[in-house]
């Protein structure tokens, strides 16, 4: 999955720029749309992310994007009314304020990831432990790598939720997530 934090956080040389994000418009998209293709890194364009997999892209505080991938932006709206954060039909903006918010939030200081206990964490909610990032997925704890997730293991007693909070909330109430091939390879 590809996806952007609405803005250009690189130089003319394509070296990151100590700011990571320009807006809180930060959505995840498909790798193919459309036949559009693009320059990575291209000068004064944003700057492209890349994710393993949606679950990736959702613990580090996107969403899903209302073109390339409406049906799901779509279904992740709806789940977040179902759950009672938003008591009206959202915009888009709205959903983008209140999940890169949270995590901006943490990014600059003015507030702490919360200690969870990983059972209690709906499936596709990314925590850790200290060690590595691990996905909650059908009762098990999968840790996360660049290449995919390792085999099942037993959820651990307590760890720090990644996982935005009102994307817990989606997920609690009716969004599934996409998650990397390996995690049905591995189960």
């Amino acid at each position: 999955m590809m996806g952007n934090r609405g803005g250009c956080f690189h130089d003319d040389e394509k070296t990151l720029k100590p700011t990571h994000w320009k807006t809180r418009q930060w959505i995840t998209c498909v790798l193919e749309f459309k036949g559009r293709q693009r320059e990575l890194m291209a000068e004064r364009r944003y700057t492209e992310l890349f994710f393993l997999d949606e679950v990736t892209s959702l613990a580090a505080g996107h969403r899903p994007c209302y073109e390339c991938r409406y049906p799901e932006a779509k279904r992740f709206r709806e789940a977040l009314v179902r759950s009672g954060v938003f008591r009206y039909r959202p915009k888009a903006s709205d959903l983008s304020d209140a999940i890169a918010g949270e995590i901006q939030s943490v990014l600059k200081g003015k507030s702490e990831r919360e200690t969870i206990v990983p059972s209690e964490l709906p499936d596709g909610a990314m925590f850790t432990t200290g060690a590595a990032p691990f996905l909650k997925w059908k009762g098990n704890a999968y840790a996360w790598t660049f290449s995919g997730y390792s085999a099942p293991s037993e959820l651990p007693g307590q760890g720090i939720r990644l996982t935005p909070h009102i994307t817990c909330q989606a997920l609690a109430h009716g969004y599934v997530p996409g998650v990397h091939k390996s995690v049905s390879a591995n189960g």
